[in-house]
């Protein structure tokens, strides 16, 4: 249509003599709508064989079932019984042509689909509006994204992919046309009833996307409909309730509103929706709306642009033209102004009397409105209602909840998340060591998903105002509780589309954001999951995130994106204010975090993997440990987290996220050898040096010879253990020279709270391990044999180097550039005890249940910090520490280890054992690793029933923490049932899954 892309000739006429000349010649202004040189083609189908069904239909009903064809009624599967016999009866005595299905259920729709399919004598042609999926009409049902958060994307493929998903699950619900795309261009900020619904204001990059969303829908064979014509962008009224008057010049409508459509016709698009606006431009009678306008409907939309597929009226209940007309009248004018279908007609028996009365009258000819009926066939043809077969009921749930619909609407917020300012350079967060990040989530509650997602990365002060028009009052008691946060993020959630209203940002929490911004003790970032719109009345912040919704997707991505586990990607496709112009976004890095998605994005099956639910209820069901947190992370992205059970049998405490465990032996990879892999990454520890080469004091024992290398890899000849806590108990209790029960400099270790030990313990430790005896040697050689005593040895050697405590190197190093909340010695000190799962109830040691307390004997002893015990965490915490390892020390924009020395400390060496890290036993069918995974894996177990692998091959990475030894040690269920090596097994299998 060159043409229309340059009147030059029409717009020297326009300003030579005026609209008013303009205006009295409508027939010449169409004239100037010269024809494209090429039209569209025909996107219906008209091949001889579909034709013979076409005539065979239309030649078998009767004059008035013909003209029944021409309505398409709406109908609600959430209304009572009596609305759904009137649309029945509508189907049966009229004859009507399709039904338009609004609010209700998937179910209760698809049930009353097939009753009126059954009642219909010519299948029924069904439509939805689902511009953003089936929850914009019914419950329970996948939301997708809004076109303003599509027009935000860099990728317009995804845009096609939402329009087949889409497209599937209407088909599985019976329905044939969807109401979409939107293809307005949102020219006017202030448009009440468009906004959100545009892809934005740029009519090439609408056309791109809705051409995209067209083909989407079509190739799922969904007849698309495209809305509203010829443009309902530029207007400050919602045609619901009054008609809006658009003075549109007809430069500008040729250039930007009529683009798209003009496009779309290109692309095939089989049916056009007619807005009801009033455009003095297409005709002057007074308050006529265009779907009334001939001049518009036929001599634009038919004759002059070409479009041969099917012309929908726009809603006629919408108060803005029925209010006008009596009952029928309105039909009857709609047709006579060569629209086709007849949307959501009031009063069917009377339009059809006032047609009637019409064709008589000789202002519809009959010969038109029958090839509108065969129009109508032919579209029934393509959607394959020659065949009609009902919705099956039995599959629905599964087709409507397919997992790649989840994985799709996240990448489109991955895709469309703006970083819309960023003049502080905070963005993406990265030294989480000196960033202190408190959180105000307003209009939501605390434990939503984008806390939840929040947090996960780090673990700082949390508010929660779920009233978003909250007074001052609450915000103030929020700023005198920021204590020594120097970050606070904001995020502003439930707004809304209503811009008279300020997109639903209450003045409290508005006034919040002035104060925070105005206090220089605080970096403030501002985070709008709402209508791009309403930045304007929040661009004063110098970080600005736009999340365009407040979804569920919405609200797991824009977490990922202010920490970079996840790319800044998106730019905003409307001008909010001259400082934000369309095009505005600034592009953030991955920082290789740990990222949160769908088991499908990642390529494993979610069905498969929640065969784990049962593995896990099992374990409780046996009493193999009264609860768990299972983790699986593959290339990098957390795709199963899920907690299980109780920490105690009683049931009294759910296991959540954020308990806490003892990770007994898991501590030697995840505390000690992270040191120790340090000074050997740092050149600072020779792994065929002799230990005694760094501590001395060993020059004298049997320990002399042993080198690093034999230490690490559990071939030194050490024993397994000493009893070194046996060695300060008496049958009568705890020897007083060792323990007090009042802390002081004597006495300075926490054994459990109550009881400490004393300021030397860690020396008598170290040397009844100096003089412990070796194991035989076997052939000359001592055996792989597993032994606490190698790392306490490294813990020993490791502080020797640092020159400092290891839990001290490893908080400052590790775990708080990590953002490790819960990773720590002696979690009591930091947390309540209900945090954390309770182990053994100890009867022969320090007597009573510990919780919070390090099981492993020796490591209480010296004070709950041991090379081969002591650490606590949750699994999410523990998840990140061994993400960073499986990417050889690169995570979150640092630089942990600066060789591949992960890789090189991870190789099996000897046995089943690597240096310090341990691999699984193919020798036994039930070993600690699943048989499905390759020998590479390796990690660590621990006694309290907790385990890691990393999969470096395939990129997975496990974790499984419990407290089996609660309230007995002995308890060996764990083992017995091989519940951490099933678990560990179901992931290869879902990874298999899907690949079949």
């Amino acid at each position: 249509m060159n043409s229309l892309r340059n009147p030059t000739g029409l717009i020297r006429t326009y300003f030579r003599f005026g609209l008013g000349a303009v205006l009295l010649g409508v027939a010449g202004l169409l004239l100037a709508f010269s024809k494209p040189t090429k039209l569209p083609a025909d996107p219906l189908p008209h091949a001889p064989i579909e034709m013979a069904w076409v005539d065979s239909v239309f030649n078998s009903m009767t004059p008035e079932q013909r003209l029944g064809q021409l309505f398409m009624v709406a109908a609600y599967s959430n209304k009572e019984k009596a609305h759904a016999d009137r649309i029945e009866r509508l189907v049966r005595n009229q004859g009507i042509g399709g039904v338009m299905f609004l609010q209700g259920g998937p179910k209760r729709q698809a049930l009353m689909t097939n009753r009126l399919q059954a009642a219909a004598k010519v299948p029924l042609l069904i439509a939805m509006d689902a511009e953003w999926g089936l929850d914009m009409r019914l419950d329970s049902s996948a939301h997708f994204a809004k076109q303003m958060t599509l027009g935000a994307m860099d990728d317009p493929q995804l845009v096609y992919q939402m329009g087949q998903q889409i497209a599937q699950k209407m088909r599985a619900l019976g329905v044939h046309i969807s109401f979409a795309p939107v293809i307005d261009v949102n020219s006017n900020p202030g448009n009440p009833v468009i906004g959100n619904r545009s892809f934005g204001e740029n009519q090439e990059r609408v056309a791109q996307l809705g051409v995209q969303y067209i083909k989407g829908l079509q190739d799922g064979r969904i007849m698309a409909v495209a809305k509203h014509f010829p443009g309902h962008g530029d207007t400050d009224t919602d045609s619901h309730v009054a008609l809006p008057v658009i003075n549109t010049d007809l430069a500008r409508l040729m250039k930007v509103d009529l683009f798209p459509f003009e496009k779309s016709f290109e692309a095939g698009v089989m049916g056009v929706m007619v807005a009801h606006l009033y455009m003095p431009l297409f005709d002057t009678t007074h308050a006529q709306t265009t779907t009334l306008s001939r001049n518009l409907v036929t001599g634009l939309l038919k004759e002059k642009m070409g479009f041969k597929g099917l012309v929908f009226t726009d809603a006629l209940n919408m108060k803005s033209v029925s209010k006008l007309y009596k009952d029928g009248e309105l039909d009857a004018m709609a047709l006579a102004a060569g629209n086709d279908v007849l949307l959501f007609s009031e009063d069917v028996p009377s339009a059809l009397t006032r047609i009637r009365e019409a064709v008589t009258a000789g202002k519809l000819q009959q010969e038109d409105l029958d090839l509108r009926v065969k129009k109508i066939l032919r579209a029934k043809y393509w959607a394959g209602l020659a065949e009609q077969k009902p919705a099956v009921l039995a599959t629905l749930r599964d087709s409507l909840n397919r997992p790649n619909t989840r994985v799709l609407a996240q990448r489109i917020f991955e895709h469309a998340v703006t970083v819309v300012k960023n003049d502080d350079k905070l963005l993406p967060f990265q030294r989480l060591d000196t960033l202190r990040i408190a959180t105000v989530t307003v209009g939501t509650q605390a434990e939503g998903p984008y806390a939840t997602i929040f947090g996960k990365y780090q673990a700082g002060q949390a508010f929660a105002v779920a009233n978003r028009y909250a007074d001052d009052s609450t915000f103030t008691r929020i700023l005198g509780r920021l204590g020594n946060a120097n970050v606070v993020v904001v995020s502003l959630h439930q707004m809304n589309n209503t811009p008279a209203h300020e997109y639903g940002l209450g003045e409290g929490a508005l006034n919040f954001l002035k104060r925070l911004q105005a206090n220089k003790s605080y970096k403030t970032v501002v985070v709008a999951m709402g209508n791009a719109y309403a930045l304007k009345y929040l661009e004063s912040a110098r970080t600005l995130v736009c999340g365009y919704e407040d979804h569920y997707a919405a609200q797991i991505v824009v977490p990922q994106v202010l920490f970079g586990a996840l790319p800044g990607r998106g730019k905003l496709p409307v001008t909010v204010s001259p400082m934000l112009p369309v095009g505005t976004g600034i592009a953030t890095p991955s920082l290789n975090r740990l990222r949160y998605a769908a088991p499908e994005s990642q390529g494993l099956d979610s069905r498969t993997l929640a065969q784990i639910d049962n593995i896990a209820l099992e374990s409780q069901t046996y009493a193999a440990a009264p609860g768990c947190q299972v983790l699986v992370a593959k290339n990098g992205t957390v795709v199963f987290d899920q907690s299980y059970g109780y920490c105690t049998y009683d049931q009294s405490q759910p296991v959540t996220s954020s308990t806490l465990y003892d990770l007994a032996s898991v501590t030697k990879v995840a505390g000690t050898l992270q040191a120790v892999m340090w000074l050997k990454d740092q050149g600072r520890l020779s792994l065929d040096e002799k230990v005694a080469t760094y501590l001395p004091e060993l020059a004298r024992t049997n320990k002399r010879e042993m080198t690093v290398r034999d230490v690490l890899l559990h071939q030194a000849g050490l024993k397994p253990g000493i009893p070194t806590w046996e060695r300060t108990i008496t049958s009568n209790g705890l020897k007083p020279t060792f323990y007090a029960s009042i802390r002081s400099d004597d006495f300075p270790n926490e054994v459990v709270p109550g009881e400490y030990s004393t300021k030397a313990a860690d020396d008598s430790v170290w040397a009844w391990t100096m003089r412990s005896s070796l194991m035989p040697k076997i052939k000359g050689k001592y055996p792989v044999e597993y032994s606490d005593l190698s790392f306490i040895i490294m813990k020993r050697l490791s502080e020797k180097l640092l020159n400092e405590s290891i839990d001290g190197f490893l908080t400052r190093t590790f775990y708080r550039p990590l953002g490790l909340g819960s990773m720590t010695y002696n979690p009591l000190q930091r947390f309540p005890k209900s945090c954390i799962a309770p182990t053994e109830k100890d009867t022969y040691f320090r007597r009573e249940l510990l919780q919070g307390s390090v099981h492993d004997q020796t490591a209480a002893l010296v004070g709950g910090v041991g090379g081969h015990a002591g650490l606590f965490a949750t699994a999410n915490d523990l998840a990140v520490l061994m993400q960073m390892n499986l990417q050889n020390g690169q995570y979150g924009g640092n630089t942990f280890f600066k060789t591949p020395v992960v890789s090189e400390f991870a190789r099996t060496q000897a046995g089943r054992r690597g240096l310090g890290w341990d691999h699984g036993d193919p020798s036994k069918p039930e070993g600690p690793t699943s048989n499905l995974s390759p020998a590479s894996t390796f990690g660590h177990t621990g006694f309290t029933g907790t385990c890691v692998w990393m999969d470096p091959e395939n990129n997975i990475l496990y974790i499984f923490l419990s407290n089996r030894v609660y309230p007995d040690a002995g308890n060996n269920k764990l083992r017995q049932y091989n519940i951490r090596t099933r678990i560990h097994e179901v992931i290869y299998k879902a990874m298999a899954t899907s690949k079949g």
